[in-house]
């Protein structure tokens, strides 16, 4: 689905908007004493991916408080996230696979932007070993033009091959486990279409007022994120967002499904 003009247009604002991300790390900081106080964890291993250009340094405040909620946090430990290729992609397979191994308990996975998509496709490929997947502002859809990075992942990865554009054509489908997108309408780098999941049995996607620099830090998307993690495992429940929570998160709406999925899955029913 491509974006309308207008919708352009305010998607080229946001991107100007950005720089609010500043805002959004500072208040991880300032509130980072009663962050300890979202949702618990249970003491299963969660993976951590960056974004795009990004490192484990990005992530180290997302790990460090799912470390104090009581989760063992692993991040993805292979540099800057620049160059995708088979062999990335089998290090990411073996990372989780050894993850599980040491533990003997299913794994969830938590993406920041491109990460995200690896963190489906991770998920896609350790069938039975990932307990949850978690995205944050990921352009999921395979649609390129949702993206202000694509122009610069291309540049760097190079066209891609027809099996590529097959494969790309696919990160819409979900893996089969409990799926979680969190976005944002004013995010500037992937537009908010680009990360609505259609509806299933195990996913969803809760709205968020955040910035895409800032999701990772910003509280009230790691609240969520918090949140979906402490799900019990096997009795997996869809966000509740109900009475004061409906202020701040949002889900796409009937009329909003049926733009963004009509036309490619016209079976997907009932909607969010």
């Amino acid at each position: 689905m491509a974006l309308g003009t207008l919708r352009q247009a305010q998607f080229r604002l946001f991107r100007l908007l950005e720089p609010r991300a500043i805002f959004e790390w500072q208040s991880f900081f300032a509130l980072r004493p009663l962050l300890s106080k979202f949702p618990k964890g249970d003491g299963h291993s969660v993976v951590v991916f960056p974004g795009f250009v990004s490192s484990d340094r990005a992530t180290r405040p997302i790990r460090g408080l799912l470390q104090e909620l009581g989760y063992d946090t692993h991040g993805w430990g292979l540099g800057t996230n620049l160059l995708f290729s088979n062999a990335l992609e089998s290090e990411m397979i073996a990372l989780v696979n050894e993850v599980y191994e040491s533990t003997g308990k299913k794994v969830s996975l938590v993406g920041w932007s491109l990460g995200g998509i690896y963190a489906r496709e991770v998920a896609k490929a350790c069938k039975g070993k990932i307990r949850s997947v978690v995205t944050l502002g990921s352009p999921i859809s395979g649609n390129t033009g949702h993206s202000h990075a694509h122009a610069l992942f291309k540049v760097l990865n190079g066209e891609p091959s027809k099996i590529d554009i097959t494969r790309y054509q696919s990160l819409n489908t979900p893996p089969d486990v409990p799926t979680t997108s969190i976005y944002s309408k004013s995010d500037g780098i992937v537009a908010w279409e680009g990360s609505v999941q259609a509806r299933g049995e195990f996913t969803e996607n809760i709205e968020v007022p955040a910035s895409h620099l800032g999701m990772g830090v910003n509280p009230l998307a790691l609240y969520a994120v918090a949140d979906r993690l402490a799900q019990p495992e096997n009795n997996w429940r869809r966000f509740n967002n109900h009475g004061f929570k409906s202020l701040v998160y949002k889900k796409p709406s009937k009329k909003v499904h049926r733009k963004l999925f009509e036309d490619v899955v016209p079976s997907i029913s009932p909607l969010d």
